[in-house]
């Protein structure tokens, strides 16, 4: 297929250096043509380097291609970059990767109803290293035309056993919430954890240890080697982009969420404090050293 790729942001990179590759382990030599474009031209170079094809704006990159995969900031950006001003003609197949709400999904489904586009959301699950390896969780919903071109490229940078499939564009965007919202709520968990670990004079390390096979293992495996070494710079996932998707989840929720509310001020005050760009596991930097 031809094939144009809109944002190549951290995650964004990985996932087109997947169709530039052409190949997986599990799907061999796909042969499309890729066609990349980002407001940050620079941020395309390796990919030109390894054969994707450079575009001055969005509207050349969509030109006459049959699939557009998006994998923009957040729904703004695709409103400003996609619905605005029109961009997809209709009959082409849109995927968009880009994390937002359940009613944003329900909103672009409409737009491309409307104007004879076919539209999934596809959101993935995991960070940039399962990204790189082709091993993220991957979800799909939307319209069944859409889920069917979908399938094949998704699948280059999918664990197969992760995929998961919905009716609706919105289901897709809500299971990826409650994914994110698990990293958030556990990472706020071992940020308490060590405040309380603190207070009773265990250091850090000690902190660390008594979470061992505990009900915030995962997390602590994750993240424990920042929390130990207070290095948060080795961003796998954005204390910003975080921020971002868990105002999405308050707001989606018909109910309180305290939990998520506690994390939601901790990632608040890593951004305020100009640490928005490192690893969501800054969250615990306050606590780290005890």
């Amino acid at each position: 297929m031809k094939i144009a790729f809109l944002g190549l942001g951290r995650m964004g990179r990985e996932l087109a250096a997947h169709i530039v590759a052409g190949q997986s382990g599990h799907t061999g030599q796909t042969g499309h043509d890729l066609v990349v474009w980002d407001r940050t031209a620079s941020a395309a170079d390796e990919l030109v380097e390894r054969g994707a094809r450079r575009a001055d704006s969005a509207a050349a990159a969509v030109n006459g291609v049959e699939l557009v995969i998006t994998a923009l900031f957040g729904a703004d950006a695709v409103r400003e970059v996609v619905t605005s001003p029109d961009l997809i003609e209709p009959g082409t197949a849109w995927v968009d990767v880009t994390t937002v709400s359940p009613a944003e999904a329900d909103e672009f489904a409409a737009w491309a109803g409307a104007r004879g586009v076919r539209y999934a959301h596809s959101p993935v699950v995991g960070s940039l290293g399962p990204a790189r390896r082709g091993q993220l969780g991957v979800l799909l919903g939307g319209e069944p035309g859409a889920v069917d071109v979908a399938k094949p490229v998704v699948a280059l940078w999918a664990d197969e056993s992760r995929m998961r499939y919905y009716d609706t564009a919105a289901k897709a965007a809500t299971d990826k919430l409650v994914n994110n919202l698990s990293l958030a709520v556990a990472m706020q968990g071992f940020v308490e954890a060590l405040r309380l670990g603190h207070s009773g004079g265990l250091s850090t390390e000690q902190v660390v240890t008594a979470l061992d096979k505990s009900m915030l293992s995962a997390i602590k495996d994750l993240k424990g080697a920042s929390v130990r070494s207070a290095d948060f710079s080795d961003t796998q996932f954005s204390a910003s982009l975080l921020a971002k998707d868990t105002n999405l989840m308050v707001h989606t929720s018909r109910h309180p969420l305290p939990a998520l509310t506690a994390a939601y001020e901790s990632l608040e005050n890593a951004a305020r404090s100009g640490h928005g760009a490192d690893d969501f596991a800054v969250m615990a930097a306050a606590d780290a050293r005890g």
